[in-house]
């Protein structure tokens, strides 16, 4: 999927994915715009542009317009007060989105297995709105397992993976709470964004939503 949404500025960039019909939540591009992409890339990065950037270690940051629909499937699970689990949290720069969404009340938790990632993603969360959220200890980033969640912070509204597992793991899905939503691309090869919902039963129903292209979830 390329949806060529580039910006000269981030305030371009954010305006674009919402042009495009891409990033369809109010409350989402209104955290988004508080968060600068390029506080989260390397200096030689091009953080504006609508596409993955490379941020060693093997992992990337995903292209705009990707964060931006997953944002958009999940905003209903992300209001205020609402917990969520970012897996494989990399840059950190949607775990601060994400935190701005269910603010001071709510409870947002990152899990990256880089303890390089982990160091320079906290460094850069400060340098946002989202920094307040930590000091408060309403968001934090965990150095751990991503197929294994962060059983402590559970059961969650909401929860965002950001590298394709090869099957649906199902610490995560256990961690999802009754009415929770979970977006997750699944796949090897090829690869399916895959929305999981437990319905307040306890029922789990999932949907395909797209074909995407993720690094493994490792």
């Amino acid at each position: 999927m390329s949806w060529h949404c580039h910006g000269t500025n981030y305030a371009e960039l954010v305006s674009n994915l919402q042009k495009r019909g891409i990033l369809t939540s109010p409350e989402a591009a209104s955290a988004m715009s508080k968060v600068d992409r390029k506080l989260f890339v390397p200096p030689t990065a091009l953080p504006y542009n609508d596409s993955p950037q490379v941020i060693g270690f093997g992992a990337t940051i995903s292209a705009p317009h990707m964060h931006s629909y997953c944002l958009s499937l999940l905003a209903d699970y992300l209001k205020p007060g609402m917990s969520v689990l970012d897996v494989g949290s990399g840059s950190g720069y949607l775990t601060a989105v994400l935190g701005l969404m269910v603010g001071e009340t709510g409870r947002t938790v990152g899990v990256e297995h880089i303890p390089e990632l982990v160091d320079r993603s906290i460094d850069a969360i400060k340098q946002t709105p989202a920094g307040s959220l930590m000091d408060m200890g309403r968001l934090e980033v965990i150095l751990a397992d991503g197929k294994l969640g962060y059983k402590e912070g559970a059961p969650y509204n909401a929860i965002h993976v950001g590298a394709a597992a090869a099957v649906l793991p199902a610490a995560l899905v256990e961690q999802l709470k009754p009415g929770g939503r979970m977006v997750i691309p699944v796949g090897t090869m090829a690869q399916d964004l895959v929305i999981v919902d437990k319905l307040l039963d306890g029922t789990i129903k999932k949907k395909i939503e797209i074909g995407v292209r993720y690094v493994p979830l490792i």
